[in-house]
């Protein structure tokens, strides 16, 4: 996952929706039964044990075990409101929040889970969270909404101040905080600026930014104080030592004498024209999870159930603390998925042959 983006990112046709449907596919050739438009509100536990779920019609669906697949709580946004609180400004910092993904991941059996006293890891503030164009949709902007120029030039907040260093790591192991610090600043909002020699070396955004041929045009445009930028700029101007550029490395281009420093790929903004996009924080999913071990089981004060078990986000804060590194979210979900369907199955007397030889062999690589 985090390599170069030019050697990890790879779109397929109908992205995330499409390989949803494949899923689907798959399991209608095997014999799954998919039930659409049944919307589960609840389950019917005893002792730790699952019995039943309860559909918001009434439906009582009985089985020997059950993985819970039902993900996090990020388009809820009263939770999420809940969760976040008021900042030191009196905002609710929540309430500026967008949803990459779907709007139906309301954490309802997270929920019902939690009240249900199975054992929970990760802070319900904790998130793939990500600086996208404020521009962007409140559900379902998707991935080309993402900034990935922040890297290749500087971060301001609304008070045109800089707030992080934006050269830290290589982009795939910091592309997944910025919306989390974007949301930490006045109004959870800031700009990603860059210069002419940045273009052609990000992914390209599906909206466009505003240009200027002055810092001090580009400043009045996206509602800036022009002074206080300028300062900003010149100042991280100023701190740019000579090094020798390299995007694909952790390379010498560095600040001196300026907070936040700049430590890698760091180069005056002088070149016109100049770009804005404007970033707001967006939500992928949430950390806040049922507590599991290799074994995927649910728990119940430490007590691990025989036949309930849990994969993809509702596990994730078992992996993710608070962070992230590109491929982490689809590599929780295929794992736990895998140990959490083979011991649901065993659970009912349906041993897998193999499972136990590649789950050492995965282990010991």
């Amino acid at each position: 996952g985090a390599l170069h983006v030019a050697r990890t990112n790879a779109f397929f046709m109908g992205g995330g929706k499409a390989l949803v449907n494949a899923y689907y596919r798959s399991a209608e050739e095997l014999g799954v039964e998919i039930r659409y438009d049944s919307p589960v509100k609840g389950l019917e536990l005893e002792d730790g044990q699952f019995v039943a779920a309860i559909t918001e019609s009434g439906e009582r669906i009985t089985a020997k075990s059950c993985v819970l697949g039902c993900g996090g709580f990020e388009s809820n946004l009263e939770w999420q409101r809940e969760a976040w609180g008021q900042n030191e400004r009196g905002e609710w910092t929540a309430e500026n929040f967008l949803i990459r993904g779907t709007r139906f991941n309301q954490g309802v059996l997270l929920k019902f889970m939690i009240d249900a006293g199975a054992d929970t890891i990760g802070d319900p503030t904790q998130a793939h969270c990500v600086a996208i164009d404020a521009r962007a949709p409140l559900y379902d902007g998707g991935i080309c909404t993402r900034i990935d120029c922040v890297s290749l030039g500087v971060v301001v907040n609304r008070e045109a101040k800089r707030f992080y260093d934006e050269g830290e790591d290589f982009w795939p192991k910091r592309y997944a905080i910025w919306g989390r610090l974007v949301a930490q600043q006045p109004g959870q909002t800031a700009w990603s600026i860059i210069d002419q020699k940045a273009i052609g070396r990000f992914m390209p955004p599906v909206f466009d930014g505003t240009k200027a041929n002055t810092l001090e045009e580009l400043a009045v445009k996206i509602g800036l104080d022009p002074a206080t930028f300028m300062d900003t700029l010149n100042a991280y101007n100023a701190a740019c030592r000579p090094g020798t550029f390299d995007h694909t490395a952790l390379d010498d281009c560095r600040t001196d004498g300026v907070v936040p420093a700049k430590t890698h790929w760091a180069r005056v903004i002088d070149t016109p024209p100049f770009t804005a996009y404007p970033l707001a924080p967006g939500i992928t999913f949430t950390y806040l999870g049922m507590k599991t071990d290799e074994t995927a089981a649910v728990r119940f004060g430490n007590v691990i159930s025989s036949n309930l078990f849990a994969a993809g986000e509702m596990v994730a804060g078992n992996v993710l603390g608070k962070g992230y590194t590109a491929g982490v979210g689809m590599s929780i979900g295929t794992a736990f998925g895998r140990i959490a369907g083979v011991n649901a199955a065993a659970s009912t007397g349906h041993a897998h042959p193999t499972f136990k030889e590649e789950l050492a062999y995965a282990a010991g690589h």
